[in-house]
């Protein structure tokens, strides 16, 4: 992701390209060293691993009919064996949670579990087995400071492993990966803890957060959505117009990885489409760009 530029703070698409980084990594191959230890962030481990929740603290202004909404994100990983090979594809999960009053929740936290099955499924020579996952989201709030409220969210994952806790690629099948949230209020609004007021600096230095951090997001005129996530951004994150899609490495840079990536042979490049969907996506695109797309991507001067 490159949380640069002013022309596009959609949070969705930005929560995306939180959702993919590091997803796979330069050169883009199964086979590459560098491909053997993929998801480095937001992994959030079944229950009784030393990072089996992430929690988010943040700071609101709020009244009786404030309303909250909570989404959840992560990544679910399927270990997919094509005659031999192995790799780790992933659909996308989330989990939403309403809190329709702020008053309900000053009195009562609001608790909601979620879980997805195992499955196999075999096709064309190709396995794809998904581990079962089951987790909880968790959202309470407490008053403080200034008239304003403290608002917490925790997203645990209790899915039970085998009593052999097995080795790291058996152990992110039942984890949550990438995992971040993103959180909107009607009828209020979020205060920055990067720059808070004065009235709320003590209260937002308190703050306590747990492999996650909530930054402002969205429109930079409004104050209603925040983004959490176990990437370490600046208020209002937007993408850079010049890049032409996400390169999933976790130090991308848009010009060095797309002209690396057309150097690579041509057994390479036929490697690097069979990993999966997105491998062959990027490689199709990356074939497509000309050169006013990589003078786009060289540099652009923009007003301070």
């Amino acid at each position: 992701m490159k949380p640069r530029g002013t022309s596009d703070r959609d949070v969705d698409r930005i929560a995306a390209a939180l959702l993919y980084e590091g997803y796979m990594l330069y050169p883009y191959r199964p086979s590459a060293v560098k491909n053997r230890q993929r998801f480095n962030f937001g992994i959030v481990e079944p229950a009784g691993g030393d990072a089996c929740y992430t929690q988010t603290e943040c700071l609101l202004h709020g009244a009786t009919v404030t309303g909250i909404t909570i989404t959840a994100r992560f990544l679910h990983l399927i270990d997919r064996q094509t005659g031999g090979e192995s790799w780790q594809e992933a659909v996308e999960r989330s989990v939403t949670a309403e809190c329709p009053d702020l008053t309900g929740l000053l009195a009562e936290p609001r608790v909601m579990m979620f879980s997805w099955p195992a499955s196999v499924r075999a096709d064309d020579g190709v396995t794809r087995h998904q581990r079962a996952i089951a987790g909880v989201l968790e959202i309470s709030a407490t008053p403080c400071a200034a008239d304003a409220t403290r608002l917490r969210v925790r997203v645990a994952n209790h899915t039970e492993m085998p009593s052999e806790r097995g080795d790291r690629g058996e152990r992110l099948l039942h984890s949550l990966v990438s995992a971040h949230t993103i959180l909107t209020v009607a009828g209020g609004e979020f205060a920055s803890l990067l720059d808070p007021p004065d009235a709320l600096r003590l209260e937002a230095a308190a703050c306590q957060n747990v492999r996650t951090w909530p930054v402002m997001a969205g429109d930079p005129e409004r104050r209603d959505t925040m983004l959490s996530s176990p990437i370490i951004i600046y208020d209002y994150p937007a993408l850079a117009p010049e890049s032409p899609g996400d390169l999933f490495d976790a130090t991308e840079i848009d010009e060095i990885l797309s002209l690396r990536i057309l150097t690579m042979t041509e057994d390479e490049q036929r490697e690097m489409s069979r990993a999966d969907e997105h491998a062959r996506l990027l490689l199709e695109r990356t074939r497509s760009l000309g050169a006013d797309d990589f003078m786009k991507m060289h540099g652009t001067m923009r007003p301070t």
